[in-house]
């Protein structure tokens, strides 16, 4: 079975491991600070804070924004329901705005009109949390542009898009963004095993969510109540989390951000030869823009013709381990009862409908690619 996405560990991935298990501390050592270093390094942007998931990032995202009981948090449905728990956690309610058909990625008229009435009605959103979907940007300048006018706190969920381009600059620069939330599962960009992190370029938010992510603890004497009773001292100033990184898996992301430029570079090209000779078919293929420059975590395809299912399940006997992403997070049963129906986003509905995820990872072989190929060309003419 060819599988539709797949981590690639070396041996310098497993030395690195080794070495924290042999010589290190385990938990909080050296490796959590050089990693977050190094993500901002690569990235451009001032700070980083490991966390233990994307979706522990988006919560503190969401918590350093002072998202809380009352608030309203905006997403697109067309995500994993984490793009949208997050809110929910703060006990704020979430809205949903459809996607751009083209780009797949949130539809930047309808944001506009949504921020246009909410601000009539007095109900802007205290956050926007915008999907890199598949790796792609987002148009950054457009939405901060909106969000900036009123005062909306705007987060990148760029779970797919660590090593993709915007403008020239790396995805999680923060230029036109508050925030940045990465992910290191095993089939993203890099992985940690599990893992992410929060970007930003605002100190006030940085400490925030360092604050968030370890218990609401602090050892700065300057934010304590009182005195330090000395250095061993700490407070808990804050209800926070245990969405700390640990130097294992630190050290495995830090091995492999060291091999990221590689691993977009194959994606690329794979994805390209994609484009190509998938041309001809009766589906509709991903979209470029002159604004970004995708780092291709998904490769997903359009049917056009013929349906999804019959599609899905010739490709699985073939040994083509074909995915689908995503449900639109609305039409879960949990959203449902919230209040939400079906029909009321039709794009992210439409493009759920035909949406088919081919394999696409650094290792898959070009020979491999090729029965892809050929197996999709067989079913669908």
């Amino acid at each position: 079975m060819i599988p539709y996405g797949r981590h690639q560990v070396d041996q310098q991935d497993i030395d690195a491991v080794v070495d924290v298990l042999e010589n290190r501390f385990l938990t909080q050592g050296a490796l959590v600070p050089k990693f977050e270093f190094a993500l901002c390094d690569y990235t451009g942007s001032t700070f980083a804070t490991a966390v233990n998931s994307a979706t522990s990032g988006l919560h503190v995202a969401c918590l350093a924004a002072g998202v809380t009981q009352g608030d309203v948090v905006w997403t697109v449905p067309n995500s994993f329901v984490a793009s949208a728990n997050c809110a929910l956690y703060c006990g704020a309610k979430i809205g949903f705005i459809d996607i751009d058909r083209q780009t797949r990625n949130i539809d930047i008229d309808a944001l506009a009109e949504k921020l246009r009435v909410a601000a009539n009605t007095n109900t802007l959103p205290k956050a926007l949390i915008i999907v890199h979907f598949s790796g792609l940007s987002c148009d950054l300048r457009r939405i901060y542009s909106l969000t900036r006018k009123f005062s909306v706190t705007l987060i990148e969920d760029a779970a797919h898009a660590l090593g993709g381009e915007y403008l020239g600059s790396k995805v999680g620069c923060c230029e036109y963004s508050d925030m940045t939330v990465l992910s290191f599962h095993p089939v993203k960009s890099i992985t940690s095993a599990e893992g992410g992190a929060v970007l930003t370029n605002h100190n006030d938010l940085h400490s925030r969510i360092k604050l968030f992510a370890n218990h609401g603890v602090t050892r700065d004497p300057q934010h304590m109540e009182g005195e330090s009773h000395g250095p061993w001292y700490y407070q808990q100033v804050a209800l926070g989390y245990n969405y700390r990184l640990s130097d294992l898996h630190a050290a495995l992301g830090l091995s492999q951000l060291s091999k990221l430029d590689g691993f977009i570079s194959k994606r690329t090209q794979l994805a390209q030869r994609y484009q190509i000779q998938l041309a001809d078919l009766p589906i509709t293929l991903p979209a470029s823009v002159d604004y970004a420059t995708s780092a291709w975590h998904l490769y997903m395809i359009e049917l056009t013709q013929h349906s999804r299912q019959q599609v899905y399940i010739q490709l699985q006997e073939r040994g083509v381990g074909v995915n689908v992403h995503y449900i639109p997070i609305h039409l879960h049963p949990y959203y449902q009862r919230l209040g939400f129906e079906k029909g009321e986003f039709p794009n992210s509905e439409q493009f759920y409908n035909c949406a088919l995820t081919l394999p696409l990872y650094p290792s898959l072989t070009f020979d491999e690619q090729d029965v892809v190929i050929n197996s999709l060309r067989e079913i669908l003419r």
